[in-house]
């Protein structure tokens, strides 16, 4: 009978001394999974299942809604924390299965990229966003419109 042994898995990349970027990134995936939950369910509890149902949601739904800094905020949080989950998922999995430095380094660049220009655009949209358009039709305005 012969024995196989498995292969020592590949060394750490970086610096043995200072931050544990692997560790910080194993906790942010557990915590933000957590918060995101809470997020999201309360997310859908709000737009689909205390209302009318998916039926209502429209632009005045969203503009009312919107309207308010509450809401501003849980979506904005929603949006970060899942960007960053999601971007620090495929970062893992980049570390997992890209062999070379610099294929490594370019789909990492890559993705930082995305994660920080959605981010951005995001955030930018519901701070941003005009619940009182001049000209807009009036059925599709929210009720606190002139």
């Amino acid at each position: 009978m012969t024995s196989t042994a498995l292969q020592a898995p590949r060394s750490a990349r970086g610096r043995s001394t200072g931050v544990n970027w692997e560790k910080w990134g194993w906790l942010y995936m557990r915590v933000s999974g957590v918060i995101l939950v809470v997020l999201i369910f309360g997310h859908l509890f709000v737009n689909l299942w205390s209302g009318t149902g998916v039926s209502a949601i429209n632009f005045g739904f969203v503009a009312g809604k919107w309207a308010e800094p509450f809401w501003q905020w849980w979506d904005v949080a929603m949006l970060w924390l899942a960007l960053i989950h999601g971007g620090n998922g495929m970062r893992t999995i980049v570390n997992d299965y890209a062999r070379g430095k610099t294929t490594r380094g370019v789909l990492k660049v890559a993705i930082l990229a995305a994660v920080a220009i959605l981010i951005i655009l995001g955030t930018l949209v519901v701070f941003t966003f005009d619940p009182c358009p001049t000209g807009g039709p009036a059925e599709l305005l929210p009720s606190f419109c002139k």
